[in-house]
């Protein structure tokens, strides 16, 4: 098994006359969080549109778990484990959480019936063991509107764990959130590494991003300009860097 989960090798996407992204070579390791950082327009989008099947690239090589992938559907990518939490969050605000957790996945009885009972225990575990909720007053029953932005960007991590997502992209979560909903939401985000999973954080806050990934990607202009491994790299020296590549389009 190679040490990479995800890995692109000099990927191009075009559209018209425009190269989105061009001779990309991006990686994602197994348990491993990678946060993605660049200026709208850097081409975050499509990199991120490529891995989950929206786009298939013009040239270039994907593999997901030592597979190379070629004409990669969302469908496909879903089912290889690739699951995108975006900044919508994707819920059904006027749905109670079990019906979140289990929406296009419902368990069913014997006579193909929703198994509502066995659906609703199976959040209780998850709200207690994933979610690390220990108030009486939240139920798999509670509505998601009433959840702060963190816990419904929460709800959307753990459905996507529960569900044996092998990566998990976070698109922008952070945005909107308060100090204390961000807190929530970063442990959250650990948690997708304890469980042995593996990441990538797209954000334009770089605080964020450097307090949980273990290697940060820098994108400009539709290339990759540079790749830091956070140990290795201080946040001010990380921030310099990124100065540098948004006023001249280089690290050098």
């Amino acid at each position: 098994m190679g040490e990479n989960l995800l890995e692109m090798n000099d990927v191009n996407k075009s559209f018209g006359d425009v190269a989105a992204v061009h001779n990309i070579n991006f990686r994602v390791g197994r348990n491993e969080i990678v946060g993605l950082l660049g200026d709208n327009g850097a081409g975050k989008s499509t990199l991120i549109k490529l891995i989950t099947g929206y786009h298939q690239p013009d040239t270039g090589e994907i593999f997901f778990d030592d597979q190379r992938i070629d004409h990669l559907t969302v469908a496909q990518a879903r089912a290889l484990g690739i699951e995108t939490v975006y900044q919508e969050r994707a819920l059904a605000e006027q749905q109670p959480l079990w019906r979140n957790i289990f929406m296009g996945r419902e368990l069913t009885n014997r006579y193909g019936l929703m198994d509502v009972k066995r659906m609703k225990q199976e959040t209780d575990r998850l709200m207690l063991e994933s979610m690390g909720f220990t108030s009486t007053a939240v139920t798999a029953d509670s509505v998601i509107k009433t959840f702060s932005g963190g816990e419904k960007q929460g709800v959307a991590i753990t459905r996507a764990l529960h569900f044996k997502a092998e990566l998990i992209i976070l698109d922008e979560p952070t945005m909107g959130l308060s100090l204390s909903e961000t807190r929530k939401l970063m442990d959250f985000v650990a948690d997708i590494k304890r469980q042995g999973k593996s990441c990538i954080f797209i954000d334009h806050n770089i605080f964020h991003v450097y307090s949980v990934a273990d290697r940060v990607v820098v994108l400009d202009r539709g290339t990759v300009s540079g790749e830091f491994y956070t140990k290795d790299i201080t946040l001010d020296q990380l921030m310099e860097k990124m100065y540098r590549v948004a006023e001249t389009g280089s690290l050098d």
